[in-house]
Protein backbone atom coordinates (compact mmCIF):
# COMPACT_ATOMS: atom_id res chain seq x y z
CA UNK A 1 0.00 0.00 0.00
CA UNK A 2 3.37 2.14 0.91
CA UNK A 3 4.90 1.68 -2.47
CA UNK A 4 1.29 2.38 -4.30
CA UNK A 5 0.88 6.01 -2.50
CA UNK A 6 5.03 6.39 -3.46
CA UNK A 7 4.46 5.43 -6.94
CA UNK A 8 1.21 7.74 -7.08
CA UNK A 9 3.42 10.50 -5.30
CA UNK A 10 5.86 9.82 -7.88
CA UNK A 11 4.25 10.18 -10.55
CA UNK A 12 1.84 13.39 -9.76
CA UNK A 13 5.62 15.22 -9.23
CA UNK A 14 6.21 14.23 -13.07
CA UNK A 15 2.98 15.70 -14.59
CA UNK A 16 3.34 19.08 -16.29
CA UNK A 17 7.39 19.17 -15.78
CA UNK A 18 8.85 19.82 -19.42
CA UNK A 19 11.40 18.16 -21.01
CA UNK A 20 13.36 17.91 -24.03
CA UNK A 21 13.04 14.37 -25.67
CA UNK A 22 14.30 13.80 -28.81
CA UNK A 23 12.26 12.36 -31.73
CA UNK A 24 15.26 11.17 -32.93
CA UNK A 25 19.33 11.64 -33.30
CA UNK A 26 18.56 15.26 -34.76
CA UNK A 27 14.67 16.19 -33.55
CA UNK A 28 13.75 17.24 -30.40
CA UNK A 29 10.30 16.82 -28.64
CA UNK A 30 8.95 18.43 -25.91
CA UNK A 31 7.02 15.85 -23.60
CA UNK A 32 5.15 16.38 -19.92
CA UNK A 33 2.86 14.05 -18.65
CA UNK A 34 -1.16 15.28 -17.87
CA UNK A 35 -4.17 13.62 -16.28
CA UNK A 36 -2.02 10.06 -16.93
CA UNK A 37 -1.56 10.97 -20.51
CA UNK A 38 1.78 11.99 -21.95
CA UNK A 39 2.06 15.01 -24.68
CA UNK A 40 4.38 15.42 -26.75
CA UNK A 41 4.65 18.80 -28.83
CA UNK A 42 7.71 19.66 -32.10
CA UNK A 43 6.47 23.22 -32.48
CA UNK A 44 5.17 25.96 -29.85
CA UNK A 45 1.44 26.24 -31.71
CA UNK A 46 -0.79 24.66 -28.93
CA UNK A 47 0.86 27.44 -26.65
CA UNK A 48 0.21 30.47 -29.36
CA UNK A 49 4.23 30.49 -30.11
CA UNK A 50 5.89 30.14 -33.81
CA UNK A 51 8.73 28.01 -33.02
CA UNK A 52 9.30 25.09 -34.36
CA UNK A 53 13.30 24.06 -33.53
CA UNK A 54 13.47 21.06 -36.21
CA UNK A 55 13.69 23.41 -38.88
CA UNK A 56 16.59 25.22 -37.73
CA UNK A 57 20.25 24.49 -38.67
CA UNK A 58 20.95 21.05 -36.63
CA UNK A 59 23.62 23.13 -34.37
CA UNK A 60 20.81 25.31 -33.94
CA UNK A 61 18.11 23.02 -32.87
CA UNK A 62 18.83 22.16 -28.89
CA UNK A 63 19.16 25.74 -28.21
CA UNK A 64 15.82 26.59 -29.92
CA UNK A 65 14.12 23.55 -28.29
CA UNK A 66 15.55 25.11 -24.57
CA UNK A 67 13.87 28.11 -25.54
CA UNK A 68 10.30 26.34 -26.33
CA UNK A 69 10.44 23.73 -23.24
CA UNK A 70 11.01 27.37 -21.00
CA UNK A 71 7.90 28.82 -22.69
CA UNK A 72 5.99 25.48 -22.28
CA UNK A 73 7.07 25.99 -18.56
CA UNK A 74 6.29 29.40 -18.16
CA UNK A 75 2.85 28.86 -19.79
CA UNK A 76 1.77 25.51 -17.31
CA UNK A 77 2.65 27.71 -14.63
CA UNK A 78 0.55 30.69 -16.02
CA UNK A 79 -2.71 28.30 -15.97
CA UNK A 80 -2.20 26.47 -19.65
CA UNK A 81 -3.07 22.78 -20.23
CA UNK A 82 -3.58 20.98 -22.92
CA UNK A 83 -7.22 20.32 -24.74
CA UNK A 84 -7.77 16.48 -24.15
CA UNK A 85 -10.94 16.43 -25.98
CA UNK A 86 -9.16 17.28 -28.87
CA UNK A 87 -8.96 13.97 -30.67
CA UNK A 88 -5.12 12.50 -31.86
CA UNK A 89 -4.32 12.62 -35.40
CA UNK A 90 -3.12 9.91 -36.27
CA UNK A 91 -0.59 9.10 -38.93
CA UNK A 92 -2.52 7.40 -41.36
CA UNK A 93 -5.35 9.50 -41.24
CA UNK A 94 -2.70 12.38 -42.55
CA UNK A 95 -2.60 10.88 -45.88
CA UNK A 96 -6.46 10.26 -45.75
CA UNK A 97 -7.80 13.78 -45.37
CA UNK A 98 -5.35 15.21 -48.27
CA UNK A 99 -5.56 12.76 -51.07
CA UNK A 100 -9.73 13.27 -50.68
CA UNK A 101 -8.94 17.05 -50.96
CA UNK A 102 -6.41 16.51 -53.74
CA UNK A 103 -8.64 14.58 -55.60
CA UNK A 104 -11.28 17.17 -55.85
CA UNK A 105 -9.01 19.53 -57.25
CA UNK A 106 -8.01 20.65 -61.41
CA UNK A 107 -5.37 18.30 -61.26
CA UNK A 108 -4.28 15.47 -64.15
CA UNK A 109 -6.69 12.33 -63.76
CA UNK A 110 -2.91 10.93 -64.00
CA UNK A 111 -1.25 13.17 -61.06
CA UNK A 112 -4.92 11.63 -59.44
CA UNK A 113 -3.75 8.19 -60.15
CA UNK A 114 0.08 8.79 -59.28
CA UNK A 115 -1.25 10.03 -55.58
CA UNK A 116 -4.18 7.12 -54.89
CA UNK A 117 -1.09 4.29 -55.91
CA UNK A 118 1.42 6.40 -53.46
CA UNK A 119 -1.00 6.21 -50.88
CA UNK A 120 -2.08 2.30 -51.33
CA UNK A 121 1.43 1.87 -50.50
CA UNK A 122 1.80 4.16 -47.86
CA UNK A 123 -0.85 2.30 -46.04
CA UNK A 124 0.90 -0.83 -46.79
CA UNK A 125 4.05 0.25 -45.05
CA UNK A 126 2.26 1.55 -41.98
CA UNK A 127 0.49 -1.55 -41.48
CA UNK A 128 2.79 -3.47 -41.58
CA UNK A 129 5.37 -0.95 -39.16
CA UNK A 130 2.22 -0.82 -37.05
CA UNK A 131 2.59 3.07 -37.20
CA UNK A 132 -1.32 3.70 -38.43
CA UNK A 133 -2.73 4.56 -35.20
CA UNK A 134 0.83 6.38 -34.18
CA UNK A 135 0.38 10.59 -32.86
CA UNK A 136 1.68 12.12 -36.19
CA UNK A 137 4.59 13.37 -33.83
CA UNK A 138 5.80 10.19 -33.94
CA UNK A 139 6.52 9.98 -37.68
CA UNK A 140 9.88 10.93 -38.33
CA UNK A 141 12.11 11.73 -41.86
CA UNK A 142 13.65 8.22 -41.15
CA UNK A 143 10.28 6.72 -41.87
CA UNK A 144 9.78 8.06 -45.15
CA UNK A 145 12.82 7.33 -46.55
CA UNK A 146 12.88 3.85 -45.50
CA UNK A 147 9.04 3.62 -47.11
CA UNK A 148 10.21 5.25 -50.61
CA UNK A 149 13.48 2.41 -50.53
CA UNK A 150 11.28 -0.37 -49.50
CA UNK A 151 8.68 0.17 -52.50
CA UNK A 152 10.40 1.38 -55.19
CA UNK A 153 13.03 -0.52 -57.65
CA UNK A 154 14.51 2.44 -59.30
CA UNK A 155 15.91 5.95 -59.55
CA UNK A 156 13.09 6.67 -61.26
CA UNK A 157 10.47 5.42 -59.38
CA UNK A 158 12.32 7.06 -56.17
CA UNK A 159 11.92 10.06 -57.22
CA UNK A 160 8.13 10.05 -58.18
CA UNK A 161 7.44 8.18 -54.73
CA UNK A 162 9.16 10.81 -52.69
CA UNK A 163 7.37 13.48 -54.66
CA UNK A 164 3.79 12.38 -54.61
CA UNK A 165 4.38 10.92 -50.82
CA UNK A 166 5.34 15.01 -49.92
CA UNK A 167 2.57 15.94 -51.66
CA UNK A 168 0.63 13.95 -49.66
CA UNK A 169 1.75 14.52 -46.30
CA UNK A 170 3.78 17.89 -46.24
CA UNK A 171 1.35 20.10 -45.94
CA UNK A 172 -1.32 18.93 -43.92
CA UNK A 173 1.68 17.63 -41.31
CA UNK A 174 2.72 21.09 -41.15
CA UNK A 175 -0.78 22.38 -40.94
CA UNK A 176 -0.99 20.38 -37.52
CA UNK A 177 2.20 21.74 -36.31
CA UNK A 178 4.73 18.77 -37.29
CA UNK A 179 7.30 19.95 -39.44
CA UNK A 180 9.55 17.52 -41.53
CA UNK A 181 12.41 18.10 -43.77
CA UNK A 182 12.04 15.97 -46.83
CA UNK A 183 15.15 17.30 -48.34
CA UNK A 184 17.32 15.30 -46.04
CA UNK A 185 15.91 12.33 -48.07
CA UNK A 186 18.87 12.01 -50.86
CA UNK A 187 18.40 9.33 -53.70
CA UNK A 188 20.33 8.01 -56.59
CA UNK A 189 20.40 10.19 -59.12
CA UNK A 190 18.14 9.86 -61.77
CA UNK A 191 19.50 9.21 -65.54
CA UNK A 192 18.10 12.00 -67.75
CA UNK A 193 15.71 10.90 -70.86
CA UNK A 194 16.97 12.72 -73.76
CA UNK A 195 14.30 13.46 -76.08
CA UNK A 196 16.89 14.07 -79.27
CA UNK A 197 16.17 16.83 -81.77
CA UNK A 198 15.04 16.26 -85.40
CA UNK A 199 16.96 17.14 -88.03
CA UNK A 200 15.23 16.40 -90.98
CA UNK A 201 11.41 17.17 -89.63
CA UNK A 202 9.90 17.45 -93.15
CA UNK A 203 10.94 14.35 -93.78
CA UNK A 204 9.74 12.72 -91.04
CA UNK A 205 6.43 14.22 -90.59
CA UNK A 206 5.80 13.50 -93.98
CA UNK A 207 5.91 9.85 -93.40
CA UNK A 208 4.24 9.74 -90.35
CA UNK A 209 1.24 12.15 -92.57
CA UNK A 210 1.26 8.49 -94.68
CA UNK A 211 0.88 6.29 -91.24
CA UNK A 212 -1.91 8.29 -89.55
CA UNK A 213 -3.08 11.87 -90.08
CA UNK A 214 -3.91 12.76 -86.21
CA UNK A 215 -0.75 11.49 -85.51
CA UNK A 216 0.69 13.75 -88.22
CA UNK A 217 -1.17 16.67 -87.04
CA UNK A 218 -0.22 16.05 -83.28
CA UNK A 219 3.35 16.34 -84.19
CA UNK A 220 2.98 19.23 -86.24
CA UNK A 221 1.72 21.20 -83.80
CA UNK A 222 3.55 19.68 -81.26
CA UNK A 223 6.30 21.03 -82.92
CA UNK A 224 5.31 24.52 -84.76
CA UNK A 225 3.35 25.84 -81.73
CA UNK A 226 5.18 23.78 -79.08
CA UNK A 227 1.92 22.49 -77.51
CA UNK A 228 2.12 19.60 -75.29
CA UNK A 229 1.08 16.77 -77.38
CA UNK A 230 -0.66 14.73 -74.45
CA UNK A 231 -3.24 17.05 -72.99
CA UNK A 232 -2.96 20.78 -74.52
CA UNK A 233 -3.37 19.07 -78.20
CA UNK A 234 -5.36 15.96 -77.56
CA UNK A 235 -7.78 18.57 -76.18
CA UNK A 236 -7.83 20.91 -78.59
CA UNK A 237 -11.68 21.87 -79.63
CA UNK A 238 -12.39 24.83 -82.61
CA UNK A 239 -13.90 26.83 -80.43
CA UNK A 240 -9.77 27.36 -78.92
CA UNK A 241 -9.54 28.91 -82.20
CA UNK A 242 -10.31 32.43 -83.16
CA UNK A 243 -13.12 32.84 -85.85
CA UNK A 244 -10.55 33.00 -88.75
CA UNK A 245 -8.46 30.08 -87.20
CA UNK A 246 -5.07 32.26 -87.43
CA UNK A 247 -4.45 32.25 -82.96
CA UNK A 248 -5.23 29.59 -80.73
CA UNK A 249 -6.32 30.91 -77.04
CA UNK A 250 -5.76 28.32 -74.21
CA UNK A 251 -7.33 28.63 -70.45
CA UNK A 252 -5.13 27.72 -67.43
CA UNK A 253 -7.11 24.80 -67.13
CA UNK A 254 -6.00 23.20 -70.67
CA UNK A 255 -1.81 24.06 -69.08
CA UNK A 256 0.13 22.21 -67.44
CA UNK A 257 1.58 25.50 -65.99
CA UNK A 258 -1.81 26.69 -65.30
CA UNK A 259 -1.46 30.22 -67.28
CA UNK A 260 -3.50 31.21 -70.25
CA UNK A 261 -1.51 30.43 -73.42
CA UNK A 262 -1.93 32.64 -76.72
CA UNK A 263 -0.46 31.41 -79.65
CA UNK A 264 0.07 32.23 -82.97
CA UNK A 265 -1.37 29.54 -85.14
CA UNK A 266 1.33 28.67 -88.23
CA UNK A 267 -0.56 28.64 -92.06
CA UNK A 268 0.46 24.88 -92.80
CA UNK A 269 -1.26 24.58 -89.34
CA UNK A 270 -3.44 26.44 -90.31
CA UNK A 271 -4.66 25.08 -93.55
CA UNK A 272 -5.27 21.32 -91.62
CA UNK A 273 -7.55 22.61 -88.79
CA UNK A 274 -9.98 23.99 -91.68
CA UNK A 275 -10.02 20.72 -93.70
CA UNK A 276 -11.52 19.26 -90.64
CA UNK A 277 -14.12 22.08 -89.36
CA UNK A 278 -17.22 20.99 -90.13
CA UNK A 279 -19.08 24.32 -88.21
CA UNK A 280 -19.61 22.95 -84.85
CA UNK A 281 -17.07 25.19 -82.33
CA UNK A 282 -17.63 22.54 -79.99
CA UNK A 283 -15.98 19.59 -81.65
CA UNK A 284 -12.64 18.23 -81.26
CA UNK A 285 -10.06 19.22 -83.58
CA UNK A 286 -9.42 14.95 -83.60
CA UNK A 287 -12.39 13.26 -82.66
CA UNK A 288 -15.32 15.72 -84.01
CA UNK A 289 -17.28 14.77 -81.23
CA UNK A 290 -17.47 17.30 -78.29
CA UNK A 291 -15.50 14.24 -76.42
CA UNK A 292 -11.76 14.40 -76.50
CA UNK A 293 -9.77 10.96 -77.28
CA UNK A 294 -8.50 8.80 -74.04
CA UNK A 295 -5.26 10.26 -72.42
CA UNK A 296 -2.96 7.67 -74.13
CA UNK A 297 -4.51 8.01 -77.53
CA UNK A 298 -1.17 9.43 -78.98
CA UNK A 299 1.10 7.28 -77.00
CA UNK A 300 -0.56 4.20 -78.52
CA UNK A 301 -0.31 5.56 -82.14
CA UNK A 302 3.14 6.85 -81.30
CA UNK A 303 4.33 3.20 -80.18
CA UNK A 304 2.44 1.76 -83.45
CA UNK A 305 4.59 4.18 -85.50
CA UNK A 306 7.49 3.26 -83.76
CA UNK A 307 7.63 -0.13 -84.52
CA UNK A 308 7.07 -0.07 -88.28
CA UNK A 309 8.82 3.54 -88.59
CA UNK A 310 12.77 3.36 -90.65
CA UNK A 311 13.12 7.27 -90.22
CA UNK A 312 13.08 7.47 -86.21
CA UNK A 313 16.42 7.56 -84.65
CA UNK A 314 17.16 5.96 -80.59
CA UNK A 315 15.92 8.38 -77.93
CA UNK A 316 13.64 10.71 -80.45
CA UNK A 317 9.96 10.57 -78.96
CA UNK A 318 7.16 12.59 -79.63
CA UNK A 319 8.06 14.99 -77.63
CA UNK A 320 11.52 15.81 -79.69
CA UNK A 321 9.12 18.01 -81.49
CA UNK A 322 8.63 19.73 -79.12
CA UNK A 323 12.28 20.29 -77.66
CA UNK A 324 13.25 20.31 -81.59
CA UNK A 325 10.91 23.26 -81.70
CA UNK A 326 12.52 24.66 -78.51
CA UNK A 327 16.25 24.95 -79.94
CA UNK A 328 14.74 26.36 -82.64
CA UNK A 329 13.20 28.96 -81.29
CA UNK A 330 16.06 30.12 -79.07
CA UNK A 331 18.45 29.66 -82.24
CA UNK A 332 16.21 31.97 -84.35
CA UNK A 333 15.35 34.96 -81.18
CA UNK A 334 18.54 34.21 -79.06
CA UNK A 335 16.11 35.29 -76.11
CA UNK A 336 15.34 33.07 -72.94
CA UNK A 337 11.86 35.36 -72.62
CA UNK A 338 11.14 34.65 -75.69
CA UNK A 339 11.48 30.57 -75.09
CA UNK A 340 9.67 30.83 -71.55
CA UNK A 341 6.54 32.27 -73.13
CA UNK A 342 6.13 29.90 -76.36
CA UNK A 343 6.98 27.33 -74.15
CA UNK A 344 4.67 28.04 -71.81
CA UNK A 345 6.92 27.63 -69.14
CA UNK A 346 6.03 29.17 -65.64
CA UNK A 347 9.49 29.74 -65.00
CA UNK A 348 12.15 30.69 -66.70
CA UNK A 349 14.90 28.70 -65.13
CA UNK A 350 12.60 25.83 -66.27
CA UNK A 351 13.65 27.05 -70.32
CA UNK A 352 17.14 27.43 -69.31
CA UNK A 353 17.13 23.79 -67.66
CA UNK A 354 15.21 22.68 -70.94
CA UNK A 355 18.13 23.82 -73.14
CA UNK A 356 21.01 22.27 -70.95
CA UNK A 357 19.54 18.94 -71.47
CA UNK A 358 19.20 19.74 -75.33
CA UNK A 359 22.88 20.01 -75.31
CA UNK A 360 22.11 23.32 -76.74
CA UNK A 361 25.21 26.11 -75.56
CA UNK A 362 25.79 26.23 -72.14
CA UNK A 363 23.99 28.99 -70.34
CA UNK A 364 24.20 30.58 -66.63
CA UNK A 365 21.65 32.32 -64.22
CA UNK A 366 23.33 35.55 -65.12
CA UNK A 367 22.91 34.64 -68.61
CA UNK A 368 18.99 35.41 -68.43
CA UNK A 369 17.31 38.39 -70.02
CA UNK A 370 16.44 41.08 -67.53
CA UNK A 371 13.22 41.78 -67.83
Amino acid sequence: MKSDTLSDTMRIKEELIAQITKKSKTEYLISFWYSNKRYRYSNGKAIGLDLSPNIFPINERLRQAEVLCSAFTMSIREGWRPIQLEAEVSISSIADKSLKRKLKLDYSASYKKDLAYAKRLWDEYLSKKRLCERPIDDLSVEHIRDFIYEFTPSPASMANLKRNISALLKEELESNGVVLNFSRIKLPKTPQQLHKPIPDIGALLSDINAFNGNLHLCCLMTYTMLLRPHREVRCLSFGDFDKDFTQVSLSGAKVKSKRNRVLPVPEVVRVEVLKRFTGSRKDNVFTLTEKPYNRDYFKTLWSRYKRQSNLLEQDQTLYSFRHTGAIRVFEKTGSLQKLQQVMGHSDMKVSLTYLRGLEVKQLDVEDLPEL
